[in-house]
């Protein structure tokens, strides 16, 4: 008991001093990805309800949310795997003037081509989830700056910060967008101001990544140490495990791009009437919890390790989200969604750190990219096919069980893969 004390005491001791120890460079980093993550926060609380104001119908709202993460995946992928050679700090200075750029025109036109063409080439988030080239980029800037042994608690203070700062950002759209109805705004342009704040949240973000030093930039080498080119960045010894661990966390996102934040709080609003302040709130608590568990995963992962981790934290989680639309009134069915978030993203900084202990430094945004365009290709399919039936009352729960079914096949399957080969985390491989 007293050893167990100890170790406990010792991790939450290195989580903070992780955290004190930030460079400027990393600081600069957890900036950008506080402001991010409250406009993707804000965003998805309204986005299909702003849609739908514009008398949209549910197979083209679900059609742009689809073309949305796909354009993102494709300019992730060209950004990504290229940032450690053209300049990371470019490439999320591009990805910040992409989300003006997607905001604006959102909230400038009803014309749904228009819209198309702005959720294709533009960076927005129907999900409250990270989208475009930021978290691969920003990853393998923070390894970088980062000592292996300290990276699992770097990751879980990242991510912390995300989840907060998205949970605030939901909260105020909630209250924002009310205030500007109660003020005999229009359901519209209640939502669209939301929509330009995310674009002015993007313009800040160019200007903060644009002071950020040479120091976060790829070491100079494009050649494997194998000698053998690298083809979408990555090295032979690497493509491997990066090309099942894409294929997993393909499943795991097509999964739960069935219920995206945007589409559960539509589902809220349809079923049981939920207002924009009510579901702003309820999606700040969501991801406080989601905050909390991130630093509860690094201390977990120091014990059972980086996949065991991933699975037992997620399952429970799975069960959870299928029993939402199960529960007979509002408060039953918020409640297993708060205990579902208070689960469901322990995986996160244990996987991303995972992906960078496996591949080498100078093929770590491209590690990062490939993966994380895979969980972006896998979210981008499900909406079109989801939206229809969260709009139709006797399938509305349909979309739930899908989700929660196949990530709870994605943690089967990769249990399977990787439980024989666990990656453990550097902290327990060479104690501070």
């Amino acid at each position: 008991m007293g050893a167990s004390s100890a170790a406990a005491a010792a991790l939450d001791s290195g989580l903070i001093a992780s955290l004190r120890g930030l460079e400027p460079d990393g600081r600069l980093l957890f900036a950008c990805r506080v402001l991010r993550m409250f406009a993707y926060g804000s965003l998805a609380v309204v986005l299909v309800l702003y849609l739908a104001s514009l008398g949209l119908d549910a197979f083209a709202i679900g059609a742009i949310l689809t073309l949305t993460l796909v354009g993102d995946t494709f300019i992730s992928l060209w950004l990504t795997t290229s940032a450690d050679r053209i300049g990371r700090r470019r490439v999320l200075v591009a990805g910040s003037l992409l989300m003006v750029v997607a905001g604006i025109a959102f909230a400038l036109t009803s014309w749904v081509p228009l819209l198309v063409l702005a959720a294709t080439i533009g960076v927005i988030s129907p999900t409250g989830n990270e989208v475009g080239p930021f978290l691969a980029v920003e990853q393998a800037a923070l390894s970088q700056a980062t000592s292996d042994e300290r990276r699992i608690s770097v990751f879980a203070w990242y991510n912390l910060a995300g989840y907060v700062a998205t949970a605030v950002g939901a909260l105020a759209a909630g209250f924002a967008t009310q205030a500007l109805l109660a003020a005999d705004f229009s359901d519209t342009d209640a939502y669209r101001a939301i929509l330009i704040a995310y674009a002015v949240l993007g313009l800040a973000m160019a200007a903060i990544f644009a002071r950020v030093s040479p120091a976060v930039e790829a070491p100079r080498t494009t050649v494997a140490p194998d000698g053998i080119r690298l083809k979408l960045g990555l090295g032979e010894r690497s493509r491997g495990i990066v090309a099942r661990l894409s294929a997993l966390f393909a499943l795991d996102a097509f999964g739960g791009g069935f219920v995206p934040q945007s589409l559960m709080a539509y589902w809220f609003h349809l079923r049981f009437g939920v207002e924009p302040a009510i579901l702003g709130a309820v999606f700040f608590g969501a991801n406080l919890l989601a905050a909390v568990s991130s630093l509860s995963a690094a201390r977990i992962a120091a014990r059972i390790g980086l996949i065991n981790t991933m699975v037992f934290t997620h399952l429970p989680s799975n069960i959870l989200l299928i029993l939402v639309p199960i529960m007979p009134s509002l408060p039953l069915a918020v409640a297993c969604l708060l205990l579902r978030y208070s689960l469901s993203q322990m995986d996160v900084p244990t996987r991303q750190s995972y992906v960078m202990a496996v591949v080498d430094p100078g093929e770590r945004s491209a590690a990062a990219g490939v993966t994380g365009i895979a969980r972006t290709t896998g979210a981008s399919l499900s909406p079109a096919l989801s939206a229809p039936l969260v709009a139709n009352a006797s399938l509305a729960a349909l979309p739930f069980f899908i989700a929660g079914g196949l990530k709870i096949v994605y943690d089967l399957l990769l249990y399977r893969a990787f439980r024989s080969a666990p990656a453990a985390p550097p902290s327990v491989e060479r104690p501070v």
